[in-house]
């Protein structure tokens, strides 16, 4: 058994946090001692708890100081970042002086999306070279200068600076300040210290390209699911529930935020514009920040969901789930809708192509291309026989490699490897 400290920002509020509880999840089922350790926690897990801070004058101070400091990094871009941009995070946390406590001993330390909440230099300070650290990512934020997806830029390359999710055309800007101090985080670190773990092969792809993380070894473990909570409800019963037509062609979108331009919704409303003849048509989607929508497309929106179940039953009264994405690390909607027998039509960007086989368990059209979605959607939606085909191909690929367990047993291996290295080095990961 291995004891495992997961550190992440939230426990189960976005698509990142709720895949590092579900690894978690999967620790514990295959009976590793694994606990989370967040900033903000949602949930009633026992072994989820929120960072001690100490509530002492001087450390309160210490905090305000440092995030006045953060904030001021990021003044001069307010008006100049392009509408639609996704987020944008510093290295640095107003949590650096409260990390060492709340944290106990563990055999490894296990990294996740944690903006705002872990700071790098602290950190490694503390634990790079006393305990095994991997660092799963979820989006491409720990090796860029802040940008969490860098939309083609490839800056991440070299050094960042005159970052055009920030408008900026100084090389000296944030994104370069931001990718020094990674810099010299990372070069302190051997080549044994971390090890990087990402949800696809594409995001290890990238990572191995970037000037940060290459040094480290880097591998691909796709995301694992509740396939109980998440499997196929029965269509009749969970549309009546929600009051959606029997007969209706029902399409689903999820982003946890919707505005951001880069989760495609733009290309989908286009879609389904050119759609408005078909018959019985209905868009359910879910996520924050809902846009106005065209009258003509029949729309119910279910705001943002945290609960798996819910989210199960939405999969099952749709008839196809579609992700337009114009850059996505994994697309973990994706699989969650294949496990719930829902067919995806998704944009062959990303890790997107290695969750959805093309006529298999759905469709793969270019991104920005509303076009090539609307005839994927009017094929798919006109085939029930295809579609039912599809069902069935979506629910046994998530079975066969996406289980919890699955997802579990290879990072149990990563973990072991990292140990077996740290006592080789004499060092000691505090916990045997």
């Amino acid at each position: 058994m291995l004891k495992i400290t997961h550190l992440s920002t939230e426990d189960i509020s976005g698509g990142a946090a709720r895949a590092a509880a579900r690894l978690h999840a999967g620790l514990l089922r295959i009976g590793h001692d694994s606990r989370m350790v967040v900033a903000h926690r949602s949930s009633d897990d026992p072994a989820v708890s929120t960072l001690t801070r100490a509530a002492s004058p001087y450390k309160s101070m210490v905090r305000a100081i440092e995030r006045s400091r953060i904030q001021r990094g990021f003044l001069p871009y307010v008006k100049s970042r392009p509408a639609g941009s996704d987020m944008f995070s510093d290295d640095r946390s107003d949590y650096a002086a409260d990390l060492p406590d709340g944290i106990s001993p563990s055999d490894v330390m296990n990294l996740h999306w944690v903006a705002g909440f872990v700071d790098y230099a602290r950190f490694f300070a503390i634990y790079g070279k006393s305990v095994p650290v991997i660092w799963t990512l979820h989006d491409m934020n720990v090796f860029t200068g802040g940008c969490h997806y860098d939309e083609g830029c490839g800056k991440f390359t070299a050094a960042c600076g005159a970052c055009p999710q920030l408008g900026s055309t100084d090389q000296n800007d944030l994104s370069r300040k931001i990718w020094s101090r990674k810099t010299k985080t990372f070069e302190r670190l051997d080549a044994t210290d971390l090890s990087i773990v990402a949800d696809s092969k594409w995001l290890a792809s990238e990572a191995s390209r970037s000037s940060l993380l290459r040094k480290f070894p880097i591998t691909s473990i796709p995301y694992g699911l509740d396939t109980e909570t998440f499997s196929p409800r029965n269509r009749p019963d969970v549309r009546g529930a929600l009051g959606i037509p029997l007969d209706a062609s029902v399409i689903m979108f999820a982003a946890e935020v919707m505005t951001i331009k880069r989760k495609g919704l733009p290309t989908l409303v286009d879609a389904l514009r050119a759609m408005a003849a078909t018959a019985n048509l209905l868009l359910l989607s879910v996520g924050r920040r809902m846009p106005d929508l065209p009258a003509s497309i029949p729309h119910r929106y279910f705001g943002h969901v945290n609960s798996d179940v819910f989210l199960s039953l939405l999969y099952s009264a749709a008839d196809v789930f579609v992700i337009p994405s114009i850059q996505e690390a994994f697309g973990q909607t994706a699989l969650e809708a294949m496990a719930c027998g829902t067919p995806v039509i998704g944009s062959a960007v990303g890790g997107i192509p290695e969750i959805v086989a093309d006529n298999v368990t759905g469709y793969l059209v270019p991104p920005s291309s509303p076009e090539a979605l609307r005839h994927a959607i009017v094929k798919l939606l006109s085939d029930p026989e295809k579609r039912a085909e599809m069902s069935a191909n979506c629910r046994r690929v998530v079975l066969e490699g996406h289980t919890l367990e699955a997802q579990a047993r290879s990072y149990e291996g990563v973990y072991r490897k990292m140990v077996r290295t740290d006592q080789k080095s004499g060092r000691n990961s505090g916990h045997a």
